[in-house]
């Protein structure tokens, strides 16, 4: 019997696994209801934080082969000119960029959930117009990115803990386009950018995509297995000819420092992806992260494939944990079609988030539903 570990990449080495592969995921926003929880698991996850190990520990409360979204604290970032004001009260937050082009002031404001998730979304974006352009640039270009070594060996300790169950995920930033309207504009403000001030924008992405090459060279060299391009890219803030226009030779580049490296290149896309998808069947990353499948998505898995072909992997999420469960015989059904269309295992690998409107019965029942169609994870026999 081969480990979680090999498991996990003989899908992504497009070879038949021995079991399709179920993998958990734990954040602040999607952390499991504590109502009937293990009172040691509860404890043992504490707090949600990002960073943490809270997927580790929920994974291995389920049974789940562990794909852990650790980030890249290999790299140490400190600035030269640009300083940073921040200003706290309550839930909110606003930070003033002080640069040499101007300044630029962004709002943040936490959202709590009584369920105890956790969420942020910008109220204010730091960029308005075309005039703000250059001061996002200066702030992109004071930074000096370094190896951070006790980033390098807390990641090291991190694949430790891991061993042999799974694989461990390195998030950089996404996209210079999936940044700006996730983080730095919003959409409306990038649609009038893309318009008006087409010179400038591609002149700012450069520069910050040139900051993240050198935090993903860093990056790359430490203990991760995967580099996660958290883009968000949806059709809903990027259309195709966006995407095609700026992001197929970017991401080649990334996927190339990855693969350099021995590792391997997800794009993250956890939204409307279906007239994306034969654009990244040109590029050379190897899965798409957080394939997102209808009622959520509007694309399913056999579709998905098809679009794909054989050589990029589709991660994608189970949704029908956001929906209702009352009927559990009819999600039983689905989850056994969606685990058909996967081809029982291969270049598919499904992932199941700690919703907090579900209690841990419901997450190990559609757990188990997988099971049932895909195989069941057995011990290793490795040493």
């Amino acid at each position: 019997m081969i480990s979680p570990r090999e498991n996990l990449l003989r899908v992504l080495r497009h070879e038949q696994p021995e079991w399709l592969p179920v993998t958990g995921h734990c954040d602040p926003y999607n952390q499991p209801n504590r109502a009937g929880m293990d009172p040691d698991l509860a404890t043992t996850l504490g707090e949600v934080r990002w960073g943490g190990t809270a997927t580790v520990e929920f994974s291995r409360a389920l049974g789940l082969d562990i794909m852990d979204w650790f980030g890249m604290p290999a790299v140490r970032i400190s600035r030269r000119e640009v300083t940073v004001e921040r200003t706290v009260a309550g839930d909110e937050t606003t930070v003033v960029w002080h640069t040499p082009a101007g300044d630029l002031r962004e709002v943040i404001r936490v959202c709590r959930d009584s369920t105890g998730a956790v969420s942020s979304n910008r109220t204010e974006h730091m960029v308005r117009g075309p005039q703000d352009l250059d001061a996002l640039a200066t702030i992109h270009e004071d930074e000096v990115i370094e190896a951070d070594p006790e980033g390098v060996a807390r990641t090291h300790e991190r694949h430790q803990l891991i061993g042999d169950e799974g694989l461990l995920l390195g998030t950089m930033f996404g996209t210079p386009l999936g940044m700006m309207f996730r983080v730095y504009s919003g959409v409306a403000p990038l649609a009038y950018l893309w318009a008006d001030a087409p010179d400038a924008l591609r002149d700012c992405f450069a520069v910050m995509e040139a900051n993240y090459r050198r935090r993903l060279d860093i990056g790359v060299q430490s203990d991760i297995d995967v580099v996660v391009s958290v883009d968000d890219t949806s059709t809903t803030a990027i259309s195709p000819a966006m995407f095609e226009a700026c992001n197929i030779d970017l991401t080649d580049a990334r996927a190339d420092a990855a693969h350099a490296a021995g590792k391997f290149y997800f794009h993250h896309s956890c939204g409307l992806i279906r007239d994306l998808l034969p654009l990244y069947r040109q590029t050379r990353m190897d899965a798409v992260h957080a394939f997102t499948v209808p009622p959520c998505g509007d694309v399913t898995i056999a579709e998905g494939r098809a679009a794909l072909g054989d050589r990029i992997t589709l991660i994608a999420g189970l949704d029908l944990l956001s929906g209702p469960l009352e009927d559990r015989e009819a999600v039983r059904t689905d989850i056994h079609r969606m685990v058909r269309e996967s081809g029982m295992g291969d270049h598919v690998i499904l992932s199941v988030a700690a919703y907090p409107n579900r209690t841990m019965e419901q997450t190990k029942f559609v757990v188990d539903c997988c099971r049932e169609m895909g195989g069941q994870r057995r011990p290793s026999t490795d040493a």
